[in-house]
C-alpha cells in the first residue's frame, strides 16, 4: 500500500467485519495516513471531522447500514463534576498524574497486558506483543504523550517522576483545540477506584488549564455497554450530519 506523502491524503476503504459493539451489524471503515510535516494539522482536521488516531492511521466508521458511532467531544471550559464525580476524584486524592514523552517501558507494557486479559480476552487488542504495544505508543507523526497515575509514594512531591506503583495510563494527542485520548488502561483489580473516570477528569482539568475547548473521547454507542460511560461527562457534542451539536441527555 503506498503510504508516501502527497498534497492531499489518499483514503482507502476496509472490508466488512463483525462490528465489535453491536451484534449481527457489519463495520467497515474509512482511513488514510498521517505522515510527513502535515500530520499534526490532518490530524486536528480530521479527528473534528469525526476520525480517530491508530498509530500513524487515521480512521472513522463508513458503515454500509448503520450509524450508531457518533463522535463525541466534552465541552471542557463547561465542565463541574457533579456529585458522582467528585467522589472519584476524593477516592483518588492519593494518585499523582505526570505527563510523560511518548515512549513505552516495560512497566507500562505488564499494566497492559493484565487490563487485556482481565477486560478484553477475546478483542482484536487481545495477543498484542511488548512489540505491538511499542509501535501503538511511538508509531505517532502528532504531538502526542503518555501520561502515568501512580500512587504516590514518600517524597514523590520533591521529584520530577513519581516512583509510586503504576495504575493506570493514557495516551493522548494535544490539538490545536482540545485534547484528544486515544487508548488508556488501567489496574483491573482497583475498578472500585473508576480510575478511566477518573483519567477523563484529569483530561478536562488539563484541557481547561491550557485553555483548549474541548476533550474528545471518540465514539459513542447507543446500546452498547462499552462505550455507555462516555455519555456522562456533560455537557458535550456529538458530531450529527449538520455537524457539531450540543447533546442534550433528555434526547436518550
Amino acid at each position: 500500500m503506498n503510504t508516501q506523502t502527497s498534497p492531499s491524503p489518499q483514503f482507502y476503504l476496509t472490508a466488512p467485519a463483525p462490528c465489535p459493539y453491536l451484534p449481527g451489524e457489519k463495520e467497515r471503515k474509512v482511513f488514510t495516513h498521517l505522515v510527513g510535516p502535515r500530520a499534526t494539522e490532518m490530524n486536528d482536521l480530521l479527528t473534528q471531522g469525526g476520525f480517530r488516531r491508530s498509530q500513524n492511521i487515521a480512521y472513522r466508521p463508513a458503515c454500509e447500514s448503520c450509524r450508531a458511532c457518533i463522535s463525541v467531544r466534552i465541552l471542557a471550559q463547561e465542565f463541574t463534576p457533579g456529585r458522582s464525580f467528585r467522589r472519584v476524584l476524593a477516592a483518588n486524592r492519593d494518585i499523582v498524574a505526570t505527563a510523560c514523552p511518548a515512549q513505552p517501558s516495560s512497566e507500562q507494557f505488564s499494566l497492559f497486558r493484565r487490563y487485556l486479559d482481565h477486560r478484553h480476552q477475546s478483542g482484536g487488542m487481545s495477543d498484542m506483543t511488548a512489540l505491538d504495544y511499542a509501535i501503538m505508543v511511538e508509531d505517532t507523526h502528532v504531538q502526542t504523550r503518555i501520561i502515568e497515575y501512580r500512587l504516590r509514594a514518600p517524597g514523590d512531591g520533591l521529584k520530577a517522576q513519581p516512583k509510586g506503583e503504576l495504575v493506570a495510563v493514557a495516551l493522548s494527542d494535544l490539538m490545536s483545540d482540545g485534547l484528544s485520548m486515544v487508548y488508556s488502561f488501567f489496574n483491573p483489580a482497583m475498578e472500585q477506584r473508576s480510575l478511566g473516570t477518573l483519567m477523563v477528569l484529569d483530561h478536562v482539568n488539563r484541557a481547561k488549564a491550557l485553555g483548549l475547548p474541548h476533550v474528545y473521547l471518540g465514539y459513542w454507542v447507543k446500546g452498547s455497554d462499552k462505550m455507555g460511560y462516555k455519555i456522562r461527562f456533560q455537557p458535550q457534542e456529538h458530531l450529527l450530519s449538520q455537524g457539531w451539536q450540543r447533546y442534550t441527555p433528555s434526547e436518550d
